[in-house]
């Protein structure tokens, strides 16, 4: 018999996201909120959804349902996960071993969470805990010897955030307002990188990341490029 590698282990970890998915019960203006914010080409999809599209690659796709936000990375095993979070088979489209993001596209998601978290997520996803038990940590993914963070996990109410690739923060906050929705945090410098938190007309929260260098802005300064 073949050594296999098993999902859930660190030999076949989540090395990224496959698609960002946002439930709201107006999907439609909510769909062109985001496209007039990001840049997004829309497509209407026959189930009543929206798909929205930088160049050749899904950014997001908006569909009718309970509002909130829906990761779902790449793997062998699908299956649904705490906290709105699934796994599907399939490329990995955004993470840090996928093209660099483009204006609009996600460059980087956060549990809102806390510590106790952590276990259930490497345990799931292959993850390794970077800083365990702190009020902000990394969840690594590793290719051989090359180890580069996935996601994050910051001590906070809530679930999973998306972050969008914008070129100004500032000019993109102030965008959001005029567009109807509204800036709860920022824009402001942290780890991450300078960052603005929004709600959208609807109320979905989502960040907003100026000018990442690569997939979790900063936190993938100093790697070499797949």
């Amino acid at each position: 018999m073949g050594n296999t590698a098993v999902p859930g282990t660190p030999d076949s970890p989540a090395r990224g996201v496959r698609r960002v998915e946002l439930s709201t019960t107006h999907p439609e203006p909510v769909a062109e909120f985001y496209a007039r914010l990001l840049g997004w080409v829309i497509i209407a999809e026959p189930d009543g959804s929206f798909t929205g599209w930088v160049g050749d690659r899904l950014a997001t796709r908006v569909h009718p349902g309970d509002p909130g936000w829906r990761v779902v990375f790449a793997g062998r095993e699908p299956r649904d996960l705490d906290r709105g979070a699934a796994v599907d088979r399939g490329r990995v489209l955004h993470g840090p071993w996928a093209p660099e993001p483009r204006t609009g596209e996600p460059c980087w998601v956060e549990l809102m969470g806390d510590a106790g978290t952590d276990d259930y997520w490497a345990g799931e996803l292959g993850w390794q805990v970077r800083d365990p038990g702190g009020d902000f940590t990394l969840y690594d993914a590793a290719l051989a010897d090359d180890r580069r963070p996935v996601a994050g996990r910051l001590t906070a109410e809530g679930g999973w955030t998306c972050y969008f690739a914008v070129p100004d923060a500032t000019r993109s906050a102030a965008d959001a307002t005029g567009l109807g929705g509204t800036v709860l945090v920022g824009p402001k410098q942290v780890p991450t990188g300078v960052v603005a938190a929004v709600a959208d007309p609807a109320g979905n929260v989502f960040a907003l990341l100026e000018n990442p260098p690569g997939w979790g802005g900063t936190w993938c300064a100093g790697r070499t490029p797949a």
